[in-house]
Protein backbone atom coordinates (compact mmCIF):
# COMPACT_ATOMS: atom_id res chain seq x y z
CA UNK A 1 0.00 0.00 0.00
CA UNK A 2 1.52 3.22 -1.23
CA UNK A 3 0.89 6.09 1.13
CA UNK A 4 2.38 9.71 1.62
CA UNK A 5 3.12 12.17 4.52
CA UNK A 6 0.47 14.63 4.98
CA UNK A 7 2.34 17.95 6.46
CA UNK A 8 4.25 18.97 3.36
CA UNK A 9 1.80 21.95 3.84
CA UNK A 10 3.62 22.46 7.13
CA UNK A 11 6.60 22.59 5.66
CA UNK A 12 5.85 24.82 2.52
CA UNK A 13 4.34 27.36 5.45
CA UNK A 14 7.26 27.45 7.31
CA UNK A 15 9.40 27.85 3.91
CA UNK A 16 7.01 30.96 2.79
CA UNK A 17 8.14 32.53 6.83
CA UNK A 18 11.42 32.16 6.17
CA UNK A 19 11.31 33.88 3.04
CA UNK A 20 8.98 36.79 4.41
CA UNK A 21 11.37 37.33 7.48
CA UNK A 22 14.17 38.19 4.84
CA UNK A 23 11.73 41.02 3.23
CA UNK A 24 11.07 42.28 6.99
CA UNK A 25 15.37 42.73 7.59
CA UNK A 26 16.25 46.41 7.26
CA UNK A 27 19.49 46.77 5.58
CA UNK A 28 20.77 49.37 8.08
CA UNK A 29 20.68 47.39 11.05
CA UNK A 30 19.90 44.32 9.39
CA UNK A 31 17.22 43.08 11.98
CA UNK A 32 13.29 43.32 11.54
CA UNK A 33 12.10 46.35 10.89
CA UNK A 34 11.16 48.48 14.20
CA UNK A 35 8.13 50.25 13.98
CA UNK A 36 7.51 53.16 13.08
CA UNK A 37 8.64 52.01 9.34
CA UNK A 38 9.18 54.68 6.65
CA UNK A 39 9.18 54.26 2.90
CA UNK A 40 11.76 56.16 0.31
CA UNK A 41 10.71 58.06 -2.71
CA UNK A 42 12.48 54.80 -4.35
CA UNK A 43 9.82 52.39 -2.95
CA UNK A 44 12.67 50.92 -0.35
CA UNK A 45 11.49 50.59 3.54
CA UNK A 46 13.61 51.55 6.43
CA UNK A 47 13.11 51.93 10.30
CA UNK A 48 13.22 55.58 10.96
CA UNK A 49 15.67 55.49 13.57
CA UNK A 50 18.13 54.09 10.79
CA UNK A 51 17.00 56.23 8.32
CA UNK A 52 18.03 59.26 10.53
CA UNK A 53 21.25 58.00 12.01
CA UNK A 54 22.21 57.67 7.92
CA UNK A 55 20.63 61.17 7.38
CA UNK A 56 22.77 62.51 10.34
CA UNK A 57 25.41 61.44 9.36
CA UNK A 58 25.17 62.54 5.88
CA UNK A 59 24.20 66.16 6.90
CA UNK A 60 26.11 66.62 10.73
CA UNK A 61 25.06 70.69 10.27
CA UNK A 62 21.40 69.40 10.63
CA UNK A 63 19.71 70.70 13.69
CA UNK A 64 17.55 67.82 15.14
CA UNK A 65 13.57 68.21 15.71
CA UNK A 66 13.13 70.61 18.37
CA UNK A 67 16.17 73.13 17.56
CA UNK A 68 15.01 76.39 17.67
CA UNK A 69 17.21 77.39 14.39
CA UNK A 70 14.90 77.06 11.38
CA UNK A 71 16.92 74.51 8.66
CA UNK A 72 16.36 74.38 5.32
CA UNK A 73 16.68 70.12 4.93
CA UNK A 74 18.88 67.52 3.76
CA UNK A 75 19.63 64.54 1.71
CA UNK A 76 21.42 61.60 2.01
CA UNK A 77 21.50 57.97 -0.47
CA UNK A 78 18.99 54.59 -0.29
CA UNK A 79 21.28 52.16 1.44
CA UNK A 80 19.65 49.40 -1.27
CA UNK A 81 19.72 51.52 -4.62
CA UNK A 82 22.01 54.51 -4.08
CA UNK A 83 18.88 56.73 -5.31
CA UNK A 84 19.35 59.98 -3.74
CA UNK A 85 16.40 61.17 -1.20
CA UNK A 86 15.71 64.92 -0.36
CA UNK A 87 14.38 65.90 2.52
CA UNK A 88 12.84 69.32 3.86
CA UNK A 89 13.06 70.95 6.57
CA UNK A 90 11.50 68.06 8.86
CA UNK A 91 14.01 65.55 7.87
CA UNK A 92 13.04 61.64 7.96
CA UNK A 93 10.09 62.74 10.20
CA UNK A 94 9.14 64.13 6.80
CA UNK A 95 9.15 60.94 5.06
CA UNK A 96 5.59 58.45 4.58
CA UNK A 97 5.10 55.92 7.26
CA UNK A 98 4.61 52.58 5.41
CA UNK A 99 1.47 51.45 7.33
CA UNK A 100 1.04 47.85 5.35
CA UNK A 101 4.59 47.00 6.10
CA UNK A 102 3.88 47.20 9.48
CA UNK A 103 1.01 45.38 9.55
CA UNK A 104 2.75 42.69 7.75
CA UNK A 105 5.20 42.88 10.96
CA UNK A 106 2.13 42.34 13.55
CA UNK A 107 0.79 39.75 11.72
CA UNK A 108 4.20 37.75 11.43
CA UNK A 109 5.11 38.44 14.92
CA UNK A 110 1.47 36.54 15.84
CA UNK A 111 1.98 33.51 13.70
CA UNK A 112 5.47 32.90 14.55
CA UNK A 113 4.69 32.74 18.24
CA UNK A 114 2.05 30.25 17.71
CA UNK A 115 3.76 26.72 18.46
CA UNK A 116 4.42 24.06 15.49
CA UNK A 117 1.79 21.22 14.94
CA UNK A 118 3.87 18.20 17.15
CA UNK A 119 5.12 15.18 15.99
CA UNK A 120 1.52 13.52 17.40
CA UNK A 121 -0.45 15.52 14.60
CA UNK A 122 1.39 14.79 11.55
CA UNK A 123 -0.40 11.61 9.67
CA UNK A 124 0.34 9.64 6.94
CA UNK A 125 -2.22 10.06 4.20
CA UNK A 126 -3.64 7.52 1.69
CA UNK A 127 -2.04 7.39 -2.16
CA UNK A 128 -5.34 6.41 -3.57
CA UNK A 129 -7.24 8.21 -1.54
CA UNK A 130 -5.75 11.65 -0.29
CA UNK A 131 -8.09 13.13 2.09
CA UNK A 132 -7.99 9.99 4.21
CA UNK A 133 -5.55 9.01 6.92
CA UNK A 134 -4.16 5.81 7.26
CA UNK A 135 -6.12 4.55 10.37
CA UNK A 136 -6.31 0.92 10.08
CA UNK A 137 -4.36 -2.61 9.29
CA UNK A 138 -4.85 -4.77 7.05
CA UNK A 139 -4.10 -8.20 8.55
CA UNK A 140 -4.07 -10.62 4.98
CA UNK A 141 -1.48 -8.01 3.24
CA UNK A 142 0.41 -6.96 6.61
CA UNK A 143 0.19 -3.05 5.22
CA UNK A 144 -1.65 -0.23 6.85
CA UNK A 145 -4.40 0.56 4.65
CA UNK A 146 -7.41 3.12 5.31
CA UNK A 147 -11.37 3.01 5.86
CA UNK A 148 -11.84 3.76 2.01
CA UNK A 149 -9.94 0.82 1.03
CA UNK A 150 -11.64 -1.64 2.83
CA UNK A 151 -14.82 -0.37 2.17
CA UNK A 152 -14.47 -0.72 -1.71
CA UNK A 153 -11.23 -0.42 -2.80
CA UNK A 154 -8.04 -2.97 -2.57
CA UNK A 155 -8.78 -4.44 1.17
CA UNK A 156 -12.28 -4.70 0.85
CA UNK A 157 -11.96 -8.89 1.13
CA UNK A 158 -9.70 -8.35 3.74
CA UNK A 159 -9.46 -8.98 7.77
CA UNK A 160 -8.46 -5.54 9.29
CA UNK A 161 -8.10 -4.58 12.76
CA UNK A 162 -7.80 -0.53 14.14
CA UNK A 163 -3.98 0.98 13.81
CA UNK A 164 -3.39 1.53 17.38
CA UNK A 165 -4.21 -2.21 18.60
CA UNK A 166 -1.81 -3.69 15.88
CA UNK A 167 0.59 -0.66 17.39
CA UNK A 168 0.50 -1.64 21.07
CA UNK A 169 0.87 -5.09 20.47
CA UNK A 170 3.62 -5.22 18.45
CA UNK A 171 5.52 -3.12 20.94
CA UNK A 172 4.33 -5.45 23.31
CA UNK A 173 6.67 -8.26 21.72
CA UNK A 174 9.72 -5.84 21.17
CA UNK A 175 9.73 -4.65 24.91
CA UNK A 176 9.56 -8.43 25.85
CA UNK A 177 12.76 -9.08 24.10
CA UNK A 178 14.41 -5.98 25.76
CA UNK A 179 15.77 -8.15 28.98
CA UNK A 180 17.28 -10.86 26.37
CA UNK A 181 18.97 -7.86 24.59
CA UNK A 182 19.99 -6.48 27.97
CA UNK A 183 21.88 -9.25 29.05
CA UNK A 184 23.83 -9.49 25.57
CA UNK A 185 24.90 -6.22 26.67
CA UNK A 186 23.80 -4.05 23.67
CA UNK A 187 22.53 -0.46 25.05
CA UNK A 188 18.66 -0.01 24.59
CA UNK A 189 16.35 3.12 25.14
CA UNK A 190 13.65 1.84 27.02
CA UNK A 191 10.20 3.30 25.89
CA UNK A 192 7.70 3.79 28.19
CA UNK A 193 4.60 1.73 28.98
CA UNK A 194 1.75 3.99 29.79
CA UNK A 195 0.51 3.81 26.20
CA UNK A 196 -0.22 -0.29 26.48
CA UNK A 197 -3.20 -0.75 27.76
CA UNK A 198 -3.94 -4.21 28.69
CA UNK A 199 -8.08 -3.43 28.16
CA UNK A 200 -7.69 -3.57 24.24
CA UNK A 201 -10.04 -5.76 22.43
CA UNK A 202 -9.10 -8.80 20.88
CA UNK A 203 -8.25 -8.87 17.42
CA UNK A 204 -9.62 -10.81 14.89
CA UNK A 205 -7.05 -13.34 13.36
CA UNK A 206 -4.68 -13.01 16.07
CA UNK A 207 -2.01 -15.37 14.34
CA UNK A 208 -1.67 -13.07 11.66
CA UNK A 209 -1.46 -10.02 13.89
CA UNK A 210 1.64 -11.80 15.90
CA UNK A 211 3.43 -12.18 12.35
CA UNK A 212 4.76 -8.84 12.59
CA UNK A 213 6.02 -8.50 16.06
CA UNK A 214 7.29 -11.62 16.03
CA UNK A 215 9.68 -11.44 12.83
CA UNK A 216 10.44 -8.21 13.94
CA UNK A 217 11.92 -9.42 17.38
CA UNK A 218 13.44 -12.00 15.92
CA UNK A 219 15.52 -10.17 13.44
CA UNK A 220 15.79 -7.40 16.23
CA UNK A 221 17.84 -10.41 18.52
CA UNK A 222 19.71 -12.02 15.49
CA UNK A 223 21.15 -8.13 14.57
CA UNK A 224 21.90 -7.97 18.49
CA UNK A 225 23.99 -10.85 17.99
CA UNK A 226 25.57 -10.67 15.10
CA UNK A 227 26.45 -6.67 16.58
CA UNK A 228 28.14 -8.13 19.32
CA UNK A 229 30.43 -10.76 16.58
CA UNK A 230 31.60 -7.26 15.35
CA UNK A 231 32.21 -5.62 18.28
CA UNK A 232 34.09 -8.81 19.64
CA UNK A 233 36.53 -8.79 16.22
CA UNK A 234 36.76 -5.11 16.42
CA UNK A 235 37.71 -5.42 19.95
CA UNK A 236 40.62 -8.29 18.75
CA UNK A 237 41.69 -6.19 15.96
CA UNK A 238 42.54 -2.99 17.89
CA UNK A 239 44.32 -5.34 20.55
CA UNK A 240 46.36 -7.09 16.95
CA UNK A 241 46.99 -3.23 16.40
CA UNK A 242 48.02 -2.32 19.26
CA UNK A 243 50.29 -5.46 19.93
CA UNK A 244 51.54 -4.70 16.06
CA UNK A 245 52.63 -0.97 17.69
CA UNK A 246 54.45 -2.58 20.40
CA UNK A 247 56.52 -4.82 18.51
CA UNK A 248 57.30 -2.58 16.51
CA UNK A 249 58.85 -0.18 18.96
CA UNK A 250 60.64 -2.80 20.42
CA UNK A 251 62.12 -4.30 17.06
CA UNK A 252 62.83 -0.33 16.26
CA UNK A 253 65.00 0.28 19.31
CA UNK A 254 67.02 -3.24 18.84
CA UNK A 255 67.81 -2.43 15.30
CA UNK A 256 68.92 1.17 16.35
CA UNK A 257 71.21 -0.13 19.32
CA UNK A 258 72.53 -3.03 17.05
CA UNK A 259 73.86 -0.91 14.07
CA UNK A 260 74.78 1.90 16.66
CA UNK A 261 77.05 -1.00 18.67
CA UNK A 262 78.32 -1.89 14.78
CA UNK A 263 79.12 1.78 14.64
CA UNK A 264 81.33 2.10 17.58
CA UNK A 265 83.57 -0.69 16.43
CA UNK A 266 84.19 0.78 13.15
CA UNK A 267 84.91 3.83 15.01
CA UNK A 268 86.94 2.31 17.37
CA UNK A 269 88.96 0.38 14.47
CA UNK A 270 89.27 4.07 12.51
CA UNK A 271 90.75 5.25 15.47
CA UNK A 272 92.83 2.23 15.78
CA UNK A 273 94.57 3.09 12.27
CA UNK A 274 94.63 6.86 12.73
CA UNK A 275 96.97 6.35 15.54
CA UNK A 276 98.95 3.64 13.65
CA UNK A 277 99.08 6.33 10.86
CA UNK A 278 100.05 9.34 13.23
CA UNK A 279 103.09 7.12 14.48
CA UNK A 280 104.23 6.66 11.29
CA UNK A 281 104.15 10.05 10.25
CA UNK A 282 106.12 11.23 13.45
CA UNK A 283 108.69 8.66 13.09
CA UNK A 284 110.09 10.14 9.25
CA UNK A 285 108.95 13.45 10.21
CA UNK A 286 111.70 13.32 13.15
CA UNK A 287 114.25 11.29 10.69
CA UNK A 288 113.63 14.38 8.21
CA UNK A 289 113.98 16.90 10.70
CA UNK A 290 117.16 15.66 11.82
CA UNK A 291 118.99 15.27 8.95
CA UNK A 292 117.54 18.66 7.86
CA UNK A 293 119.02 20.15 11.05
CA UNK A 294 122.84 18.27 10.34
CA UNK A 295 122.68 19.48 7.10
CA UNK A 296 122.25 22.80 8.16
CA UNK A 297 124.67 22.39 10.24
CA UNK A 298 126.90 21.35 7.28
CA UNK A 299 125.69 24.06 5.73
CA UNK A 300 126.49 27.17 8.06
CA UNK A 301 130.40 25.52 8.81
CA UNK A 302 130.99 25.40 5.61
CA UNK A 303 129.54 29.04 4.85
CA UNK A 304 131.39 30.59 7.87
CA UNK A 305 134.87 28.58 6.49
CA UNK A 306 134.79 30.43 2.41
CA UNK A 307 133.67 33.59 4.11
CA UNK A 308 137.48 33.42 6.08
CA UNK A 309 139.24 31.78 3.16
CA UNK A 310 137.95 35.12 1.09
CA UNK A 311 138.77 37.69 4.46
CA UNK A 312 142.25 36.00 4.10
CA UNK A 313 143.31 36.35 0.72
CA UNK A 314 142.53 40.37 0.86
CA UNK A 315 145.39 40.41 3.73
CA UNK A 316 148.40 43.08 2.59
CA UNK A 317 150.83 41.53 4.91
CA UNK A 318 152.74 38.56 3.26
CA UNK A 319 153.74 36.82 6.66
CA UNK A 320 150.82 37.10 8.09
CA UNK A 321 149.03 35.82 4.97
CA UNK A 322 151.06 32.90 4.62
CA UNK A 323 150.64 32.01 7.95
CA UNK A 324 146.56 31.82 7.66
CA UNK A 325 146.78 30.89 4.43
CA UNK A 326 148.14 27.37 5.60
CA UNK A 327 145.85 27.22 7.94
CA UNK A 328 142.71 27.58 5.92
CA UNK A 329 143.97 25.24 3.18
CA UNK A 330 144.17 22.62 5.59
CA UNK A 331 140.36 23.44 6.88
CA UNK A 332 139.34 23.57 3.50
CA UNK A 333 140.35 20.45 2.44
CA UNK A 334 138.87 18.99 5.44
CA UNK A 335 136.11 20.51 4.52
CA UNK A 336 135.57 19.34 1.53
CA UNK A 337 136.40 15.35 2.75
CA UNK A 338 133.07 15.23 4.92
CA UNK A 339 130.61 13.38 3.64
CA UNK A 340 126.82 13.72 4.81
CA UNK A 341 125.20 10.11 4.97
CA UNK A 342 121.67 9.24 6.22
CA UNK A 343 119.79 10.79 3.09
CA UNK A 344 115.87 9.59 2.91
CA UNK A 345 115.78 6.85 0.15
CA UNK A 346 113.38 7.27 -2.74
CA UNK A 347 109.62 7.11 -2.10
CA UNK A 348 110.77 7.49 1.55
CA UNK A 349 108.08 10.19 1.62
CA UNK A 350 105.37 7.58 0.39
CA UNK A 351 102.09 6.69 2.85
CA UNK A 352 100.45 3.87 0.36
CA UNK A 353 101.04 1.45 2.34
CA UNK A 354 98.29 2.74 5.30
CA UNK A 355 95.29 2.35 2.27
CA UNK A 356 92.64 0.68 3.26
CA UNK A 357 90.42 -1.28 1.36
CA UNK A 358 86.77 -1.01 2.43
CA UNK A 359 84.86 -2.31 -0.87
CA UNK A 360 84.51 -5.84 0.19
CA UNK A 361 83.01 -4.92 3.74
CA UNK A 362 80.68 -2.31 2.42
CA UNK A 363 79.45 -5.03 0.28
CA UNK A 364 79.12 -7.05 3.57
CA UNK A 365 76.95 -4.30 4.59
CA UNK A 366 74.88 -4.07 2.41
CA UNK A 367 73.61 -8.05 2.92
CA UNK A 368 72.27 -6.78 6.60
CA UNK A 369 69.09 -7.90 5.97
CA UNK A 370 65.87 -9.10 8.79
CA UNK A 371 66.03 -12.80 9.69
CA UNK A 372 62.18 -13.86 9.80
CA UNK A 373 61.50 -16.05 12.50
CA UNK A 374 64.16 -15.06 14.91
CA UNK A 375 63.49 -13.68 18.43
CA UNK A 376 65.67 -10.56 18.93
CA UNK A 377 66.44 -11.40 22.63
CA UNK A 378 67.56 -14.77 22.03
CA UNK A 379 69.89 -13.42 19.33
CA UNK A 380 71.21 -10.81 22.12
CA UNK A 381 72.07 -13.89 23.97
CA UNK A 382 73.81 -15.55 21.60
CA UNK A 383 75.76 -12.75 19.89
CA UNK A 384 77.04 -10.84 22.71
CA UNK A 385 79.09 -13.88 23.56
CA UNK A 386 80.26 -14.25 20.61
CA UNK A 387 81.19 -11.18 19.40
CA UNK A 388 83.22 -10.15 22.22
CA UNK A 389 85.31 -13.30 21.37
CA UNK A 390 85.45 -12.57 17.88
CA UNK A 391 86.53 -8.83 18.59
CA UNK A 392 89.37 -9.51 21.05
CA UNK A 393 91.16 -12.26 19.16
CA UNK A 394 92.04 -9.51 15.98
CA UNK A 395 92.65 -6.90 18.12
CA UNK A 396 95.48 -8.84 19.59
CA UNK A 397 96.90 -10.19 16.48
CA UNK A 398 96.84 -7.16 15.04
CA UNK A 399 99.71 -4.97 14.46
CA UNK A 400 100.17 -1.64 15.49
CA UNK A 401 101.40 -0.44 11.87
CA UNK A 402 100.90 -1.52 7.95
Amino acid sequence: MNFTVGFKPLLGDAHSMDNLEKQLICPICLEMFSKPVVILPCQHNLCRKCANDVFQASNPLWQSRGSTTVSSGGRFRCPSCRHEVVLDRHGVYGLQRNLLVENIIDIYKQESSRPLHSKAEQHLMCEEHEEEKINIYCLSCEVPTCSLCKVFGAHKDCEVAPLPTIYKRQKRQELALLPRLEGSGTNMTYCSLDFLDSSDPPILASQNANITGSELSDGIAMLVAGNDRVQAVITQMEEVCQTIEDNSRRQKQLLNQRFESLCAVLEERKGELLQALAREQEEKLQRVRGLIRQYGDHLEASSKLVESAIQSMEEPQMALYLQQAKELINKVGAMSKVELTGRPEPGYESMEQFTVSVEHVAEMLRTIDFQPGASGEEEDEEVAPDGDEGTAGPEEERPDGP
